[in-house]
Formats: structure tokens, sequence, C-alpha cells
């Protein structure tokens, strides 16, 4: 044994000796887990036969990975077979419990076991959870090839980790399972002799759509539930009554990544007026614990954004609901919420106002010193008159109409029109009158 190896003790384990057996009262799941590529359910892209991790280890090189996916998607399921196959010591590492001293222990038996011929696979858990010190320390390692780097998150990589360390890593996304491929994982669980239930038991048709739909997709709560029913079970087959007591309470998924992409549904449908795709979309994200304040922020911007002049009244209904709301409070303030969801949601579209706030705020910057026109500017004094202040201004209130064309934007850009009215609801109205007056908008 080499001196190295010896400041630790034992040996670091080495990368042939694959981790234990899981105990046999290890939860369902864990001794479910699956071992090799092959045995992983649902993610072809990444395992399948030209999936990309099969790739990546046929090449003999594997990089610094991120694997984002939903909980029970398989992300270390699958940290733990690169591992394997890539022949390299699979080191844990949770983010929430452990620092920058645990990172510093694991560095240095990396050390110890390169010199020693083996690699070091670093699993970090809730990687989104690292801080920048922690994030940055791990760099040096990564770039030399002293460990590689394995994290597993459930929020957006973009979002919740440091570009640097984003930078040196490949991103691969797993999809959440589909029912059918949580039905493969309970039929493997059910009839597995060594790790699961040995064909003991039966699930009727009822109790298995109970389990894969209350999953949603997350291989390890459907094991989870299976478990518990086995429990239960009064017979020879687990039934839909089993299931029931087994599952309990459905909690629903909600987490940063998946409030993005909600509130982005809400905000589309909208805009496409569904209201009962953003009623929807409303309610799970409170039902997930959403602030009310965040999708009524949201259902403002789309009032001017979406429907702006087309029905100007859009933008006051749903600040009145958000007043409302403050007023009542829940469960009585989501009465406001879907009315003015509702309301904005199937009233007239237009965007016009929004592009013109664009086009105007493009020419602002272009044009950052442009003077304004001598016949805008006040003349407040005699010196201001004699330079030519106000001079040729056309007060619209002495012309018929209350209107008379006349330049109002620098010389610089012209007459350009940056508004272009659209024949929708009011905003048709807004054109009518733009057409009659022939005028620049």
């Amino acid at each position: 044994m080499s001196d190295s190896l010896d400041m630790f003790g034992d040996d670091p384990p080495r990368p042939r000796d694959r981790p234990a057996a899981p105990a046999p009262d290890a939860p369902l799941a864990e001794r479910m887990r699956p071992r090799t590529l092959d045995e992983i359910v649902g993610q072809p892209h990444l395992a399948g036969p030209d999936g990309t991790l099969r790739k990546l280890l046929a090449a003999g090189h594997l990089p610094n990975l991120i694997l984002h996916g939903p909980p029970g998607s398989g992300k270390t399921t699958l940290a733990r077979v690169i591992a394997g196959d890539a022949d390299a010591v699979f080191v844990p590492f949770n983010a929430v419990s452990e620092g920058v001293p645990r990172l510093r222990e694991v560095v240095k038996e990396a050390g110890a076991r390169r010199r020693a011929g083996d690699g070091t696979l670093l699993f970090v858990d809730e990687i989104h959870r690292l801080n920048k010190g922690q994030q940055d320390f791990l760099l040096p390692s990564m770039e030399s090839g002293l460990v590689t780097l394995v994290g597993a998150t459930t929020e957006h990589p973009a979002f919740e980790i440091n570009p640097a360390l984003l930078s040196r890593s490949q991103v691969l996304v797993l999809r959440p399972l589909s029912d059918e491929d949580v039905r493969d994982v309970l039929h493997r669980a059910l009839a597995d002799p060594e790790r699961g239930l040995g064909g003991r038991l039966e699930l009727d048709a009822e109790a298995e759509d109970l389990i894969v739909h209350t999953s949603g997709g997350d291989a390890r709560q459907a094991l989870n539930g299976l478990e518990t029913a086995a429990r239960l079970v009064r017979g020879g087959s687990i039934t839909a009554e089993d299931a029931r007591e087994a599952l309990q309470q459905r909690t629903a998924r909600y987490d940063a990544t998946l409030a993005y992409e909600m509130l982005s549904a809400f905000h589309k449908s909208l805009r496409s007026s569904a209201g009962s795709g953003a009623l929807y979309w409303a309610m799970r994200m409170l039902n997930g614990g959403e602030d009310p304040r965040t999708l009524f922020r949201r259902l403002v911007a789309a009032a001017y954004e979406d429907v702006g002049l087309a029905d100007p009244q859009a933008g006051i209904v749903a600040t009145q609901a958000m007043l409302a709301f403050e007023r009542l409070g829940l469960p009585e303030g989501l009465l406001p919420l879907s009315n003015a969801i509702l309301y904005v949601a199937n009233a007239p579209k237009s965007n016009r106002a929004y592009v013109a706030l664009h086009a105007a705020t493009d020419a602002a910057k272009e044009h950052p010193d442009a003077p304004v026109p001598l016949h805008l500017r006040n003349a407040t004094t005699k010196l201001m008159r004699e330079w030519g202040y106000a001079e040729g201004y056309k007060y619209a209130h002495d012309f018929e109409g209350g209107y008379t064309p006349q330049q109002c934007l620098p010389d610089e850009i012209g007459d350009v029109r940056f508004y272009e009215p659209s024949d929708r609801g009011y905003e048709a109205k807004i054109a009518a009158r733009m057409r009659e007056r022939g005028d620049a908008g």
C-alpha cells in the first residue's frame, strides 16, 4: 500500500468495486434502483442504444455533467451507473448539508486515487444549492480532470448555476417519466424475485392506474406507493382500496423551474384567448404555494401587452381585481382573480401599443441627443421668444375637432409613426380617427 493512501486510513474504494447491494430491508425504490444503462427506464435519448451517454462512455472520455430533470426521473441512479461504466469511484456530496471542508477532503482523496491509477466521479445532489464559493472551489479540479463532476438539479441550470461552472459542463436533460414508463417500473418491481416483490402479489388494473396517475412521473413515488400498498394488502392482490389507503393525498411538485414554466403557460393562455387554460395554470400555481401577487402582476402585464388599446378596460379590470383580492384575501379573493382572468383572456387582442413602446425606445436610444423642435419649447422669457421658442406652435383646441397636424418629433426622426392601430375592438375606432385626420400617430 502506498503512503499516499495510508493518509486516509482505509483504502479508497477501487472503481471496479460496484456499490454494495441494498440491504433486504431497504426501501423498495432503493432496492429496484437500476444498475446498468440497460435497466434505465424512460430516458432513451440518454441511455438508449443511440443515447448521448452511451456515445460519451464509448468514446472513453466523460465530460463534467449537469443532470437536469424532475424528481424521480433517475438523476442519482444515472450518476451511479455512469460511475460504474466509466470505471470511476462514485463519491456523493450533499449540497445542503456539506461544505468546502468536505470538498477539500474529496479533492485530496481524488489526488490519491489518481496516483493509484483510479478516477473519481463527484456526484453533487441539488447542485443548485452550492454557493458561489463552493462552486468556484470545484473549478480547478474540474479543469484538471482530477474529478469528473456530475451534478443533479431540479432547477433550471441557467438560472441557478454559476456561468463559470456551467461553461465547463455539459447539460443533459432528463424527461419526466410517462405513464407507460411508470407502469414498466411497477411491473419490474412486482416480478423481480431478488430485489422486488418476487411475484408474491398481483396489482389489479384500477390500483395500478391510481398509483401511476398519482406518481406524476416520479418513479420513486410510485414504488413507495406500491410498497406501502403491499404492506396493507388484505389478500393476494393489491386492490384500489389498498392503493387509496397507501397513497392518501398526493402532494404536487412545485419548484422554481416549474413556476417559470407555468407562469409562461398562464401568460400564453391569456394571449391565446384560452380562458380555461389560464384558469387552470393559475389554480395549479396557487395550489403549489405561489404568491397570488405573482399571478396578478402577470395578469396586469398581459392586459396592457396583449390586449392593449383593443380594450383599454382590460387593464382597469385587472388592476381593480388585484385591489379587491388584497381587501378580500383567500378564498373570496379568487372570485375577482377568476373574473379578471376570463375578462383579459376573452378581450380582443392587440400588441400594437407594446410594439410602439419598443419602437419609440429604440428611436430614443438611436437619437439620444436630438434637440426639441423650437415650436414645442415653452417661451417663458423674452430672450427665449427672441430665439424662436414656441414660434409656429399650433394650440390644438383652437382648431375644429381639437386637432391640427404639426411635427412633434425631432428633425432627425421626422414623421415616423411608431403606433399602427389594429382593426380589433376599441383600437379600430382609434384607427378610424387617425385615418380621418391623416395624422402621423
